[in-house]
């Protein structure tokens, strides 16, 4: 296990497969955003030998991220590579769910165990609204698509944006009534690019849980408080699935934090909201050794940041949330 200079074990690597996106969600990216040639992000064989790497220092948790994870070219067979990797004992995927119908029964079949699947509003004009180009029955599809092939738990990802989707978080916490699934309500945080936006329209959870209470009735607190993930849990009275509160702005888990990312382009960062950040495709590109590589990582991590700065008005602009991977 790999450990960081505050003794956090870091054992979980978010993998992005690609900046692309077939949304242009609003609080992401531009609409006319342009995207990295294919040549420069990482190949998959450069992603197995880096998911290797990071087994062998004690990673056990791989979920895979975008952009849109699901529009990589042989995903199906990166995803096989990777859950048959020694050490790796979890494999998941953060996906828009727009192409999942087609794709969540070989995922999988592949080895995919999870996903989280992001739905603002079920509202088709407002999800038209803040995606741009999207369609929210595409999402729907591939939400029952993903259940019907055992990528269970489901969890539904909410990003919620004032004065486009505040009012939409009631009908969103509805679907765990009737539904095994943890609907998930996540603050919206400022990166290069929207930057304006994110500050300026940033809804908290306490918020959010008010609006929901007011209408449901009083959420019960599961786990007794304590975080899952990132994510505080709570129960609607008699609801077959959960609710999760994400909020990475106004009460950070920074002390609980376990992962790292590895950016489409390959560069491993150690901190979503800081830009402190070393590439490894570059050296791994000049012909450097398994061990150069593996003193690279465990550098990385050792100086991970104990977390952001947003209280004290420091934000990542150097890439957008597209071009991490979440």
């Amino acid at each position: 296990m790999a450990y960081d200079r505050f003794a956090r074990p870091i054992h979980y690597l978010r993998i992005s497969l690609t900046d692309h996106c077939n949304l242009r969600c609003i609080y992401c990216m531009p609409e006319n955003m342009t995207f990295r040639p294919s040549a420069e992000l990482l190949q998959d064989e450069e992603i197995f030998r880096l998911t290797r790497l990071f087994a062998k220092l004690g990673f056990d948790k791989i979920r895979l991220t975008g952009g849109e994870p699901t529009v990589r070219a042989n995903v199906v067979e990166i995803v096989r590579q990777i859950a048959s990797t020694p050490g790796i004992r979890s494999v998941t995927m953060t996906t828009n769910g727009i192409l999942l119908k087609r794709l969540a029964r070989p995922l999988a079949e592949a080895g995919l165990q999870r996903v989280n699947i992001s739905l603002d509003t079920l509202n088709p004009i407002k999800f038209k609204r803040l995606t741009r180009w999207g369609d929210v029955e595409d999402v729907w599809e591939g939400i029952l698509a993903a259940e019907e092939a055992g990528l269970t738990p489901i969890k539904i990802n909410a990003v919620v944006v004032r004065g486009y989707n505040e009012e939409d978080v009631v009908d969103l916490a509805r679907l765990s009534l009737n539904h095994p699934w943890q609907i998930r309500f996540i603050e919206m945080m400022p990166f290069g690019g929207a930057t304006d936006l994110q500050i300026g329209q940033m809804v908290t959870s306490e918020e959010v849980r008010k609006r929901i209470e007011a209408a449901l009735g009083t959420l019960e607190p599961l786990l007794d408080g304590q975080l899952d993930g990132e994510a505080r849990l709570y129960r609607l009275p008699n609801a077959a699935g959960d609710l999760g509160f994400i909020s990475s702005v106004s009460a950070p888990f920074c002390a609980a934090c376990t992962r790292a990312r590895l950016t489409a382009d390959g560069v491993l960062r150690m901190c979503l909201l800081r830009e402190y950040e070393i590439n490894l495709l570059k050296p791994l590109r000049q012909g450097a050794s398994d061990e150069d590589l593996r003193q690279l990582i465990l550098n990385a991590i050792w100086n991970k940041p104990w977390g952001h700065g947003l209280a004290e008005g420091e934000i990542a602009r150097n890439r957008t949330m597209s071009q991490i991977g979440g």
